[in-house]
Protein backbone atom coordinates (compact mmCIF):
# COMPACT_ATOMS: atom_id res chain seq x y z
CA UNK A 1 0.00 0.00 0.00
CA UNK A 2 1.00 3.43 -0.69
CA UNK A 3 -0.11 6.69 0.50
CA UNK A 4 -0.51 9.55 -1.51
CA UNK A 5 -0.53 13.48 -0.30
CA UNK A 6 -1.28 16.36 -2.45
CA UNK A 7 0.59 19.97 -1.24
CA UNK A 8 -0.15 21.83 -4.40
CA UNK A 9 -2.21 21.15 -7.16
CA UNK A 10 -2.31 23.89 -9.57
CA UNK A 11 -0.56 24.79 -13.09
CA UNK A 12 1.86 27.46 -13.32
CA UNK A 13 0.92 29.73 -10.36
CA UNK A 14 -0.33 29.52 -6.67
CA UNK A 15 -4.27 30.22 -6.47
CA UNK A 16 -5.68 31.21 -3.32
CA UNK A 17 -7.08 27.26 -3.33
CA UNK A 18 -4.56 25.92 -4.77
CA UNK A 19 -0.30 25.47 -4.35
CA UNK A 20 2.71 24.86 -6.67
CA UNK A 21 3.14 21.26 -7.73
CA UNK A 22 4.13 19.01 -5.17
CA UNK A 23 2.96 15.40 -3.76
CA UNK A 24 4.57 13.16 -0.91
CA UNK A 25 4.35 9.49 -1.25
CA UNK A 26 4.66 7.30 1.96
CA UNK A 27 5.11 3.89 2.05
CA UNK A 28 5.76 2.20 5.07
CA UNK A 29 8.56 4.03 6.56
CA UNK A 30 9.52 5.61 4.02
CA UNK A 31 8.81 9.13 2.40
CA UNK A 32 9.40 10.50 -1.13
CA UNK A 33 8.24 14.07 -2.31
CA UNK A 34 7.86 14.14 -5.74
CA UNK A 35 8.02 17.60 -7.10
CA UNK A 36 8.86 20.93 -4.70
CA UNK A 37 6.86 24.11 -6.16
CA UNK A 38 7.32 27.45 -4.30
CA UNK A 39 5.78 27.19 -0.58
CA UNK A 40 5.97 23.62 -0.25
CA UNK A 41 7.67 23.64 2.99
CA UNK A 42 4.74 25.76 4.64
CA UNK A 43 2.02 23.38 2.86
CA UNK A 44 3.99 20.58 4.30
CA UNK A 45 3.42 22.29 7.76
CA UNK A 46 -0.12 22.68 7.16
CA UNK A 47 -0.68 19.15 6.10
CA UNK A 48 0.82 17.89 9.68
CA UNK A 49 2.87 15.58 7.98
CA UNK A 50 5.78 17.20 9.06
CA UNK A 51 10.07 17.13 7.57
CA UNK A 52 10.95 14.04 9.17
CA UNK A 53 12.05 11.54 7.30
CA UNK A 54 11.10 13.52 4.00
CA UNK A 55 14.62 13.37 2.78
CA UNK A 56 14.17 12.33 -0.63
CA UNK A 57 13.15 14.48 -3.50
CA UNK A 58 11.97 13.04 -6.92
CA UNK A 59 12.43 16.02 -9.53
CA UNK A 60 9.45 15.32 -12.97
CA UNK A 61 11.19 18.64 -14.76
CA UNK A 62 13.09 21.80 -14.20
CA UNK A 63 10.59 24.09 -14.40
CA UNK A 64 10.42 26.63 -11.93
CA UNK A 65 6.96 26.00 -10.67
CA UNK A 66 8.00 22.21 -9.77
CA UNK A 67 11.64 23.39 -8.11
CA UNK A 68 11.24 26.78 -6.34
CA UNK A 69 10.05 25.42 -3.04
CA UNK A 70 13.72 23.03 -2.69
CA UNK A 71 15.46 26.67 -1.91
CA UNK A 72 13.11 27.28 0.92
CA UNK A 73 13.10 23.30 2.27
CA UNK A 74 16.91 22.89 2.08
CA UNK A 75 17.11 26.31 3.91
CA UNK A 76 14.62 25.31 6.69
CA UNK A 77 17.00 22.39 6.84
CA UNK A 78 20.04 24.20 7.44
CA UNK A 79 18.21 26.10 10.18
CA UNK A 80 15.65 23.66 12.24
CA UNK A 81 15.27 20.15 10.86
CA UNK A 82 17.86 17.30 11.53
CA UNK A 83 18.53 15.34 8.82
CA UNK A 84 21.37 13.20 7.68
CA UNK A 85 21.26 13.77 4.06
CA UNK A 86 19.28 14.78 1.05
CA UNK A 87 19.01 12.81 -2.41
CA UNK A 88 17.54 14.96 -4.91
CA UNK A 89 16.54 12.93 -8.32
CA UNK A 90 16.00 14.34 -11.52
CA UNK A 91 17.02 14.60 -15.30
CA UNK A 92 20.51 16.57 -16.28
CA UNK A 93 18.74 19.67 -17.13
CA UNK A 94 16.41 20.27 -13.58
CA UNK A 95 19.37 19.25 -11.68
CA UNK A 96 21.49 22.00 -13.06
CA UNK A 97 18.84 24.48 -12.13
CA UNK A 98 18.61 22.98 -8.81
CA UNK A 99 22.33 22.87 -8.54
CA UNK A 100 22.65 26.65 -8.98
CA UNK A 101 19.78 27.31 -6.89
CA UNK A 102 21.59 25.72 -4.27
CA UNK A 103 24.75 26.37 -4.23
CA UNK A 104 24.62 29.65 -5.61
CA UNK A 105 22.07 31.19 -3.88
CA UNK A 106 20.60 29.18 -0.73
CA UNK A 107 23.80 27.67 0.84
CA UNK A 108 26.77 30.00 -1.47
CA UNK A 109 29.86 30.14 0.86
CA UNK A 110 28.37 27.89 3.65
CA UNK A 111 29.10 24.35 4.77
CA UNK A 112 26.09 22.13 4.93
CA UNK A 113 26.10 20.10 8.03
CA UNK A 114 24.80 17.12 5.82
CA UNK A 115 25.29 15.70 2.48
CA UNK A 116 22.77 17.15 -0.47
CA UNK A 117 23.42 14.55 -3.66
CA UNK A 118 22.15 15.29 -6.83
CA UNK A 119 21.68 12.07 -8.39
CA UNK A 120 21.10 11.91 -12.12
CA UNK A 121 17.34 9.87 -13.46
CA UNK A 122 17.82 7.89 -16.28
CA UNK A 123 14.89 5.35 -17.94
CA UNK A 124 14.39 2.58 -15.61
CA UNK A 125 15.19 1.46 -11.80
CA UNK A 126 16.45 4.97 -9.54
CA UNK A 127 15.77 3.24 -5.67
CA UNK A 128 14.99 -0.22 -4.91
CA UNK A 129 14.01 -1.09 -1.58
CA UNK A 130 12.92 -4.79 0.29
CA UNK A 131 9.81 -4.60 -1.16
CA UNK A 132 9.27 -2.03 -3.16
CA UNK A 133 10.95 -0.03 -6.34
CA UNK A 134 10.88 3.30 -7.77
CA UNK A 135 11.85 3.25 -11.59
CA UNK A 136 11.97 6.67 -13.92
CA UNK A 137 10.19 6.75 -17.62
CA UNK A 138 10.82 9.71 -19.94
CA UNK A 139 7.88 12.12 -20.34
CA UNK A 140 7.62 14.63 -23.26
CA UNK A 141 7.13 17.98 -22.51
CA UNK A 142 9.04 21.36 -22.69
CA UNK A 143 12.80 20.47 -23.18
CA UNK A 144 15.00 17.62 -22.12
CA UNK A 145 14.89 15.55 -19.14
CA UNK A 146 11.40 15.08 -18.02
CA UNK A 147 10.58 12.02 -16.22
CA UNK A 148 7.44 10.85 -14.12
CA UNK A 149 7.86 8.26 -11.57
CA UNK A 150 6.21 4.42 -11.01
CA UNK A 151 6.01 3.23 -7.62
CA UNK A 152 5.51 -0.42 -7.63
CA UNK A 153 5.63 -3.15 -4.62
CA UNK A 154 7.05 -6.39 -5.24
CA UNK A 155 4.84 -9.26 -6.07
CA UNK A 156 3.45 -11.14 -3.49
CA UNK A 157 2.58 -15.01 -2.54
CA UNK A 158 -0.76 -15.06 -0.39
CA UNK A 159 -0.50 -17.15 2.56
CA UNK A 160 -3.15 -20.04 3.05
CA UNK A 161 -4.45 -19.94 6.43
CA UNK A 162 -6.58 -23.13 5.95
CA UNK A 163 -3.86 -24.87 4.42
CA UNK A 164 -1.44 -24.24 7.11
CA UNK A 165 -4.31 -24.96 9.54
CA UNK A 166 -4.43 -28.52 7.58
CA UNK A 167 -1.40 -29.55 8.16
CA UNK A 168 -0.81 -28.36 11.71
CA UNK A 169 2.20 -25.23 11.32
CA UNK A 170 1.24 -23.65 14.63
CA UNK A 171 1.43 -19.51 14.46
CA UNK A 172 4.52 -18.31 15.03
CA UNK A 173 8.13 -18.77 13.58
CA UNK A 174 7.34 -21.64 11.44
CA UNK A 175 4.61 -19.74 9.50
CA UNK A 176 6.80 -16.54 9.29
CA UNK A 177 9.85 -18.67 7.86
CA UNK A 178 7.31 -20.49 5.39
CA UNK A 179 5.80 -16.90 4.44
CA UNK A 180 9.61 -15.67 3.81
CA UNK A 181 10.17 -18.74 1.14
CA UNK A 182 12.21 -21.18 3.83
CA UNK A 183 10.82 -25.07 4.17
CA UNK A 184 10.52 -25.48 7.81
CA UNK A 185 10.42 -29.10 9.67
CA UNK A 186 7.38 -29.25 11.94
CA UNK A 187 7.82 -31.02 15.92
CA UNK A 188 6.77 -34.36 14.40
CA UNK A 189 9.14 -34.35 11.75
CA UNK A 190 7.19 -33.53 9.02
CA UNK A 191 8.73 -31.10 6.20
CA UNK A 192 6.68 -28.35 4.66
CA UNK A 193 8.01 -26.15 1.82
CA UNK A 194 6.44 -22.70 0.80
CA UNK A 195 4.67 -23.92 -1.82
CA UNK A 196 2.64 -26.21 0.72
CA UNK A 197 0.89 -22.82 2.18
CA UNK A 198 1.42 -19.83 -0.21
CA UNK A 199 -0.84 -18.88 -3.37
CA UNK A 200 -0.40 -18.28 -6.54
CA UNK A 201 1.95 -14.59 -6.91
CA UNK A 202 -0.46 -11.50 -7.06
CA UNK A 203 1.12 -8.49 -8.59
CA UNK A 204 1.96 -5.64 -5.78
CA UNK A 205 0.34 -2.05 -5.60
CA UNK A 206 1.37 -0.04 -8.90
CA UNK A 207 1.08 3.94 -8.80
CA UNK A 208 2.02 6.29 -11.47
CA UNK A 209 3.03 9.97 -11.66
CA UNK A 210 3.61 11.75 -14.88
CA UNK A 211 4.08 14.81 -13.93
CA UNK A 212 3.43 17.97 -17.06
CA UNK A 213 3.07 16.32 -20.94
CA UNK A 214 2.29 17.16 -23.99
CA UNK A 215 0.87 13.59 -25.16
CA UNK A 216 0.23 10.04 -23.65
CA UNK A 217 0.94 7.95 -26.35
CA UNK A 218 4.53 6.63 -25.06
CA UNK A 219 2.65 6.84 -21.58
CA UNK A 220 0.61 3.75 -22.43
CA UNK A 221 3.00 0.90 -21.36
CA UNK A 222 3.34 2.41 -17.77
CA UNK A 223 0.34 3.16 -17.19
CA UNK A 224 -1.16 -0.46 -17.99
CA UNK A 225 -3.10 -1.97 -15.01
CA UNK A 226 -2.01 1.07 -12.65
CA UNK A 227 -3.81 1.11 -9.52
CA UNK A 228 -3.55 4.84 -9.48
CA UNK A 229 -2.62 7.15 -11.99
CA UNK A 230 -1.36 11.35 -10.84
CA UNK A 231 -1.16 13.16 -14.12
CA UNK A 232 -1.73 16.67 -14.89
CA UNK A 233 -5.24 17.67 -16.55
CA UNK A 234 -4.03 21.89 -17.26
CA UNK A 235 -6.58 22.26 -20.27
CA UNK A 236 -10.00 21.61 -20.94
CA UNK A 237 -10.78 19.91 -24.53
CA UNK A 238 -12.41 23.19 -26.00
CA UNK A 239 -8.66 24.79 -25.74
CA UNK A 240 -6.74 21.45 -27.03
CA UNK A 241 -4.87 23.39 -29.27
CA UNK A 242 -3.39 25.71 -26.58
CA UNK A 243 -2.79 22.52 -24.59
CA UNK A 244 -0.25 21.11 -27.79
CA UNK A 245 1.15 24.98 -27.80
CA UNK A 246 2.04 24.57 -24.57
CA UNK A 247 3.12 20.70 -24.35
CA UNK A 248 0.22 20.37 -21.66
CA UNK A 249 -2.44 17.70 -21.73
CA UNK A 250 -6.23 18.22 -21.35
CA UNK A 251 -8.48 16.81 -19.36
CA UNK A 252 -9.90 14.52 -21.63
CA UNK A 253 -6.94 13.26 -23.12
CA UNK A 254 -6.24 11.78 -19.50
CA UNK A 255 -9.07 10.66 -18.59
CA UNK A 256 -9.05 7.94 -21.83
CA UNK A 257 -5.50 7.46 -21.03
CA UNK A 258 -6.58 5.88 -18.11
CA UNK A 259 -9.65 4.34 -19.62
CA UNK A 260 -7.18 2.92 -22.46
CA UNK A 261 -5.02 1.02 -19.68
CA UNK A 262 -7.24 -0.11 -17.12
CA UNK A 263 -6.49 1.92 -14.81
CA UNK A 264 -8.42 1.74 -11.22
CA UNK A 265 -7.80 5.45 -10.00
CA UNK A 266 -7.18 8.60 -11.83
CA UNK A 267 -6.12 11.72 -9.87
CA UNK A 268 -5.79 14.88 -11.85
CA UNK A 269 -3.99 17.60 -10.51
CA UNK A 270 -2.00 20.70 -12.02
CA UNK A 271 -5.19 22.58 -12.78
CA UNK A 272 -5.64 26.02 -14.47
CA UNK A 273 -6.65 28.75 -12.86
CA UNK A 274 -8.56 29.90 -15.88
CA UNK A 275 -11.25 26.70 -14.91
CA UNK A 276 -14.14 25.93 -12.27
CA UNK A 277 -13.34 22.30 -10.82
CA UNK A 278 -16.86 21.34 -11.62
CA UNK A 279 -16.02 21.91 -15.34
CA UNK A 280 -12.70 19.79 -14.88
CA UNK A 281 -15.01 17.01 -13.25
CA UNK A 282 -17.56 16.71 -15.44
CA UNK A 283 -14.84 16.49 -18.75
CA UNK A 284 -12.88 14.10 -16.39
CA UNK A 285 -16.45 12.06 -14.89
CA UNK A 286 -17.71 11.82 -18.39
CA UNK A 287 -14.56 9.79 -19.77
CA UNK A 288 -13.52 7.59 -16.57
CA UNK A 289 -15.72 7.52 -13.71
CA UNK A 290 -13.32 6.86 -11.27
CA UNK A 291 -11.42 10.57 -11.48
CA UNK A 292 -10.29 12.65 -8.83
CA UNK A 293 -10.20 16.35 -9.67
CA UNK A 294 -7.37 17.01 -6.70
CA UNK A 295 -7.36 19.46 -4.08
CA UNK A 296 -4.37 21.17 -1.49
CA UNK A 297 -4.41 18.44 0.89
CA UNK A 298 -6.23 15.06 -0.18
CA UNK A 299 -5.08 12.52 0.80
CA UNK A 300 -5.62 8.93 -0.18
CA UNK A 301 -4.31 5.00 0.64
CA UNK A 302 -3.54 3.17 -3.11
CA UNK A 303 -4.01 -0.30 -2.60
CA UNK A 304 -3.94 -3.36 -4.87
CA UNK A 305 -7.18 -4.89 -3.48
Amino acid sequence: MFELIFLGTSASAPSIQRGLPAQVVKHNEHRFLVDCGEGTQRQILQSGIGFKKLNRLLITHGHLDHILGIGGLVSTFLRWEAIENMEIYGGEAALERIADLLFKVVIRGVYPPFPIELKSVRKGTVIEEQDFSISAFPVKHRGQGCFGYCFEEQSRRPFLADKADALGIPPGPLRRDLVQGKAVTLPNGKHVAPDDILGEHQPGTKLVIVGDTGETKSLEKVCLNADALVIEGTYLYEEVELAREYAHLTVREAAELALKCGVKQLFITHVSRRYRDKDVEKEALSIFPNSVVVKDFDQFQIKND
